[in-house]
């Protein structure tokens, strides 16, 4: 497959997952408190996806774990929030049987998947395990993400999702730097102001609502 075409794949990709990142920014500044808009999740469904695919392609294994990992509790998300029943039934089972069919074609031709996976003789060990650590960390965040929503009923973008971002958006970066690529520096780097931003949106938020939770409390 050409280059270019698999390159293609990583930029559209990452184009959407900055994409959602510009949706949630956008909607929290305008009501000065951090948001979990349906768009967001929407968008990181599909660009997990294409991630999923460009990973395969990169023969990346570090790419192709943290994608699957999060890419369900996108649809719990949208689940939550009453968007996911609003699609097709089609569209819903193909969303769904997409991911568990490529698990399902890997573990049957398991010999060549391990062989494009980890027995690449340009990419050490060491490497490969620092860079599935950072996309662990990095999607972790959904994890914790999806952990708290559940206790709180609700779905929700809490200060913590967006202090391991920083973490695992760094590991991240410093090994894409080291794999000379270029789509994963691009799609990280774009995120960090984001990360930085929801950070303090969230902490004026809740120095406001202790402010007046103070004031009614004295009156």
């Amino acid at each position: 497959m050409s280059y270019y075409f698999i390159i293609a794949i990583g930029l559209t990709a990452q184009f959407l997952f900055s994409a959602r990142l510009l949706v949630q920014w956008i909607a929290s500044e305008k009501a000065q408190k951090v948001l979990s808009p349906t768009l967001f999740w929407q968008l990181s469904m599909v660009s997990s996806f294409l991630m999923c695919q460009y990973g395969w392609l990169r023969n990346d294994f570090a790419i192709i774990l943290g994608q699957l990992i999060s890419y369900y509790i996108y649809i719990w998300n949208l689940n939550l929030k009453g968007a996911w029943n609003k699609l097709l039934p089609a569209v819903r089972m193909v969303f769904l049987l997409i991911p568990i069919v490529a698990m399902g074609y890997f573990l049957i031709d398991w010999d060549d998947t391990f062989v494009r996976l980890f027995r690449q003789s340009h990419i050490p060990i060491g490497l490969l395990l620092f860079g599935v650590v950072g996309q662990f960390t990095f999607t972790i965040r959904f994890v914790y993400q999806w952990r708290y929503s559940r206790r709180a009923g609700e779905s929700l973008l809490p200060a913590m999702f967006w202090v391991i971002s920083l973490v695992g958006s760094f590991m991240i970066i410093i090994y894409a730097i080291i794999r000379h690529d270029a789509v994963l520096i691009l799609g990280q780097a774009t995120g960090f102001v984001v990360y930085v931003r929801n950070i303090m949106i969230d902490l004026k938020s809740s120095s406001k609502h202790n402010k007046q939770d103070f004031a009614l409390n004295k009156s």
